[in-house]
């Protein structure tokens, strides 16, 4: 079932993964979840964790909206949807098809997820249980695409 609304999502867009990578970084700028939906080499998956985390740890929360492009990293169609819970940067690679705000409610929807399942996630939640955050993570994004938001 899933495989067929994945097809027919594609089908629909008319073109591959939407969603490009899915990074959860600590203030420190370490990776505690780090998603390719492409083939990505180690060297460029290290070299795109600390540009996107320099360009984001480096806004103010209070000034700044949660979209930013860059086009050195994945090009001129894509950008960068973030949100900053407590010690944690939730971000979101997309391409220019993908709603920005509905990239936002998706990480909204994937923070409260885990909430609900960790009571009041935390850092250490996702070091120690990241078989259950990848799990979770494979419910909602599937090879790029959303499947679910409830």
């Amino acid at each position: 079932l899933r495989a067929a609304l994945l097809k027919r999502k594609r089908e629909q867009r008319g073109s591959l993964a939407m969603i490009k990578c899915i990074l959860v970084v600590n203030n420190q700028g370490k990776a505690r979840l780090l998603r390719f939906y492409n083939d990505v080499p180690m060297d460029r998956q290290k070299h795109i964790l600390q540009s996107i985390y320099r360009l984001v740890s480096t806004r103010v929360d209070e000034n700044c909206c949660c979209f930013v492009e860059d086009e050195s990293l994945f090009g001129p169609d894509h950008k960068i949807i973030y949100r900053h819970f407590a010690t944690l940067y939730f971000i979101f690679v997309a391409d220019s098809a993908e709603s920005e705000l509905g990239v936002l409610d998706l990480i909204q929807v994937f923070v409260q997820v885990l909430d609900s399942c960790f009571e009041n996630v935390c850092e250490l939640d996702l070091i120690y249980h990241f078989d259950r955050v990848n799990y979770i993570l494979d419910e909602i994004v599937m090879a790029g695409m959303v499947l679910e938001t409830n």
